[in-house]
């Protein structure tokens, strides 16, 4: 033992580990399981949990940049596949895998992000009724996205030309499919709004594989269309094939010629309509031209044209009349008036303290000038004054004698 070297349980644990780090085979395997034991740290967003099978287990961890991306909710008993690297955690000793990516067995991945990604920007309100833009009835232009050589824009410039031919196309090729498709629809949908303004967009493709329209699922190509400030209507696939520009968008159109229809006001519909205007305003024009025509011979036959000094003269009859009624109405308003003033002067008089005076009564003040009413008030030698209906006089009080029963 002695010219062996001796290693520590964790020196043990931390050369296992660079092993198995860098050795090529254990590195983004693809592992299918059913989880148990499954616990989620909301704090830190990690997960834990065995993926087992009928004859053995391993353990596994998600980090929180892996579960922050996941399109379903993880449980005991789900049966998923695994992609990831094989470490060892050194503390304990045991071998797991570090997860980067988790999926349920049986979905496809492209489906997995589709409803991740229709999720988060259905959260972020890109999908919201209300922010829809109304699709102009009689656009003048119409610019369209598309590839330059696909049956979409064939069906599309065919629809306008025949429903509505005053409409100019301008079209913006792109790709519809592959690594920069998205890239290259989003700036078209810029371009359009930054340097060539139109009424309306058509954005989209004909049909195709999942894989092939993937490209209008991208959030590249969902947020030009939720800033674009012209109404966008998307056109992707067949009826049966969704995307996400097609919620994001403010019409969704189940083909490409559908969305050219949508586009665009039928030229038969719009001369027929412009027809029944043309009738309803004639006949307006001739109700109105009649009930003027009535008009104008009722004044031609009234009294005011035929003897204009007359119809002066019955005015100004009117007017005296009413001068005469204003006089009458103003002379008895002063008479009751004068009436009321007589009656109000009468009963003044009569409550005005002093008048009872003049009758031989006289009120006593003392020094104050407070209104003596019993003799309780004053005392012998007290100085008052009394007052008279035509003067005052100063007193002394003699004597006090007070009414018996008083």
């Amino acid at each position: 033992m002695e010219d062996k070297q001796v290693l520590s349980v964790s020196q043990l644990n931390k050369y296992i580990k660079f092993l198995f780090d860098n050795e090529p085979l254990l590195r983004n395997v693809y592992v299918k399981g059913e989880i148990s034991n499954y616990t989620y740290n909301t704090s830190s967003r990690h997960m834990y949990f065995t993926l087992k099978d009928k004859e053995s287990a391993i353990k596994v961890v998600a980090f929180r940049d892996c579960t922050s991306h996941l399109a379903f909710e993880p449980s005991n008993g789900l049966n998923i596949i695994c992609v990831g690297n094989v470490s060892v955690f050194e503390k304990a000793g045991q071998y797991q895998i570090i997860a980067t990516h988790l999926e349920p067995e049986g979905v496809g991945s492209l489906a997995l992000e589709f409803e991740r990604l229709k999720k988060k920007l259905a959260s972020e309100g890109l999908f919201s009724l209300d922010i829809k833009k109304k699709i102009p009835k009689i656009p003048t232009s119409i610019g369209v996205i598309t590839s330059p050589t696909g049956a979409a824009v064939r069906d599309i410039i065919n629809v306008t030309a025949r429903r509505h031919p005053l409409a100019h196309i301008y079209l913006k090729p792109v790709l519809v499919q592959g690594d920069k498709a998205s890239e290259q629809v989003a700036a078209a949908i810029e371009y359009f709004n930054t340097t060539k303004p139109v009424d309306v967009l058509i954005v989209g493709r004909g049909g195709g594989s999942t894989e092939d329209l993937w490209a209008f699922n991208s959030e590249r190509i969902a947020y030009a269309i939720y800033n674009s400030k012209i109404p966008v209507i998307s056109a992707v696939g067949h009826e049966v094939d969704f995307t996400i520009s097609d919620f994001v968008a403010d019409i969704r159109a189940a083909t490409p010629s559908v969305a050219a229809e949508v586009a665009t006001p039928d030229k038969l519909q719009l001369i027929q309509k412009f027809k029944n205007l043309k009738v309803r305003l004639t006949s307006l024009i001739e109700k109105e031209l009649a009930f003027k025509k009535q008009q104008l011979a009722t004044l031609k036959a009234s009294e005011m044209l035929k003897s204009p000094k007359r119809y002066i003269d019955d005015k100004k009859q009117i007017v005296d009349y009413d001068i005469e009624r204003l006089k009458s109405a103003f002379k008895d308003i002063l008479t009751i008036k004068k009436q009321l003033l007589a009656v109000q002067k009468t009963t003044l008089k009569a409550i005005n303290p002093t008048a009872v005076l003049t009758r031989g009564y006289s009120i006593i003040t003392d020094n104050k000038g407070k209104v003596v009413s019993k003799v309780e008030q004053m005392k012998k030698d007290d100085d008052v004054k009394v007052k008279l209906s035509n003067g005052t006089a100063d007193c002394k009080v003699n004597a006090i004698n007070k009414n018996k029963g008083a």
